[in-house]
């Protein structure tokens, strides 16, 4: 993208409140990045952050400022795009957020075919809890987002894209690999390894324990991970059994480390959303990639995996 190195700098700093981890971003070392700043600020007779708490915050000057970066980047994306149409080619940059869940097991495989389709385009991919990537859509730091928990924003449109299935796991060696179903009162006497607060799989957890007539109090113990694979590896290692998706184990399945366990009367689906701002539905590169997401396994319920049990009652928690 043709864009003001300087403004490049400045709209990394202000979108990650810290210098040291704008530099990482942007591949520089910090000393570079606050020479930029510097510069900048001394250029246009302002100062455009407040460095005196532990992150940085934008100055009045520097709210105005970043309105018009971001109104300046939008125009040289469509600048972008129009050109590349010209030569009948598709170029630009495509900003996406996704859970993490999406990030790791879906997406890879969705992108691989739009690079093949569109080998022009750069791709910025930032993968997150949910809430997260709510607020990287709302505040235009990406195009798209891609979330597998509840949308507690009306800022957003939220449009349902796919299931998904999230399955109790536990390791080959556990009393429960053969026990056949379980109530969901038996979690009292393991160690539950669960997502991060924020989550859109912690969220429905947590909900279907509620469900269940049950509270995170009664547990005997739970263990907080900031990852579906730190959950599996946690689980192959002995420490505990937990909730993930079954997009997520199909390896594991296939490799006999893990086995899942159904819960009487519980089926957790859930639904994978795509949000964007309200507004204009995205146009350009970011509508070109909406449109293969609609494409893309649109209304397509898991496949059937290896360990499934049937029998379970359906209960969708959405």
């Amino acid at each position: 993208m043709i864009e003001n190195f300087r403004l490049k700098v400045f709209r990394a700093v202000a979108e990650h409140r810290h210098f040291r981890k704008a530099a990482e971003s942007l591949y520089l070392t910090q000393p570079a990045v606050t020479h930029q700043i510097r510069t900048l600020e001394e250029s246009l007779s302002v100062s455009l952050f407040d460095r005196t708490g532990k992150e940085v915050a934008l100055t009045p000057a520097g709210e105005v400022l970043l309105k018009y970066v971001k109104q300046v980047d939008a125009l040289l994306a469509r600048a972008e795009e129009e050109l590349s149409a010209l030569s009948g080619e598709v170029r630009g940059e495509l900003r996406i957020a996704a859970s993490m869940t999406i990030a790791q097991f879906v997406l890879p495989q969705i992108l691989g075919k739009f690079v093949r389709l569109h080998p022009s385009v750069q791709l910025a991919i930032a993968s997150s809890k949910t809430e997260d990537v709510i607020a990287s859509v709302r505040e235009q730091r990406t195009e798209l987002g891609l979330i597998e928990g509840p949308a507690h924003s009306r800022d957003v449109v939220v449009e349902p894209w796919i299931k998904d299935e999230l399955v109790l796991v536990v390791p080959t060696s556990h009393e429960w690999d053969k026990a056949g179903d379980i109530e969901m009162s038996d979690l009292r006497e393991v160690r539950l390894l669960m997502r991060e607060r924020g989550s859109g799989t912690r969220e429905i957890v947590e909900q279907a324990i509620a469900d269940q007539g049950l509270a995170m109090k009664d547990l005997k113990a739970t263990m907080e991970v900031d990852s579906t694979e730190g959950i599996i590896a946690g689980i192959e290692a002995g420490l505990g059994v937990g909730f993930v998706s079954r997009r997520a184990i199909r390896r594991a399945l296939l490799l006999g480390t893990l086995k899942m366990v159904p819960i009487r009367g519980v089926h957790l689906v859930r639904q994978f959303s795509i949000v964007y701002n309200r507004g204009p539905e995205p146009t350009g590169l970011p509508g070109l990639f909406l449109s293969q997401l609609r494409e893309e396994n649109a209304h397509r319920e898991p496949r059937s995996l290896p360990g499934t049990r049937k029998g379970a009652a359906r209960v969708s928690t959405k």
